[in-house]
């Protein structure tokens, strides 16, 4: 038997008039004011309110903009002054090319023009060579970045062997000299492209010719530019001769 439960009549307070539902919707809250702090006495420590002035503001802007155009205007007369971008990384083309014409007299080589050393021409000569490989059919870039700093380590050794307590050849000086006689090799390597593969004794031919032409080249340069080569001359042309072999070797084969 379900059992019966006796719910209290709901008594709404006396004066409303209204419906309760109604009153409830029209009784809203009414918003309290944000939070503000109240501010210090000019007296105490704290950190006073900042107050903007767009006078001020207008002025500081224009001064800004002053110093900003007289910057830039120092900035543009700064570079006007400043070196080429290849004079600081110390690559001289004018100096590069008056070596490289240097070696182009295979009778008399002009060695005044190599005392300042230098390995930027010796890179592109080397770029040159790599080239013309390139166009041969032979990719040979580490090849002949491996000979060539085998070979001017092998005659560094070499002249100051000889040379004794007397050699004052460094090594960088050295590379100049072996990068910059690689002239006649590189011209050997371009004109190899228009030599027929089957005539073998005509490239022949024109190897030995060059391989002399950068001999006697390297030959009197390492002699003028150090001191106790000349004695031995023979010795060195030697080393030379085997050097520039090696690399019309690989230009022939």
């Amino acid at each position: 038997m379900a059992k019966e439960f006796t719910v209290p009549p709901v008594v709404f307070p006396s004066g409303s008039g209204v419906n309760p539902s109604v009153g409830n919707i029209n009784q809203r809250r009414v918003p309290t004011a944000p939070f503000q702090p109240s501010r210090p006495p000019s007296s105490s420590s704290a950190l006073p309110f900042m107050s903007f002035d767009m006078g001020s503001a207008t002025s500081s802007s224009v001064s800004l903009g002053g110093s900003i155009s007289s910057s830039a205007a120092t900035g543009s007369a700064s570079f006007e002054d400043e070196e080429a971008l290849l004079d600081e990384l110390g690559i001289h083309p004018d100096q590069i090319w008056y070596k490289t014409r240097s070696i182009l007299n295979p009778l008399r080589v002009n060695s005044t023009a190599h005392k300042d050393s230098d390995l930027s021409g010796p890179i592109f000569l080397y770029l040159s060579l790599c080239l013309f490989q390139l166009l041969a059919g032979k990719i040979q870039f580490g090849v002949i970045l491996g000979w060539i700093v085998v070979s001017s380590i092998f005659l560094y050794v070499v002249f100051n062997m000889l040379a004794g307590r007397n050699g004052n050849l460094d090594l960088h000086t050295c590379t100049s000299v072996v990068g910059y006689c690689m002239l006649p090799v590189v011209i050997f390597s371009a004109a190899s492209l228009f030599i027929p593969q089957g005539t073998s004794v005509a490239r022949y031919a024109v190897a030995g010719v060059f391989v002399v032409w950068a001999t006697r080249a390297c030959t009197n340069l390492m002699v003028a530019l150090a001191d106790g080569g000349e004695e031995h001359r023979g010795l060195i042309s030697y080393a030379c001769f085997l050097i520039y072999t090696l690399f019309s070797l690989l230009v022939i084969f």
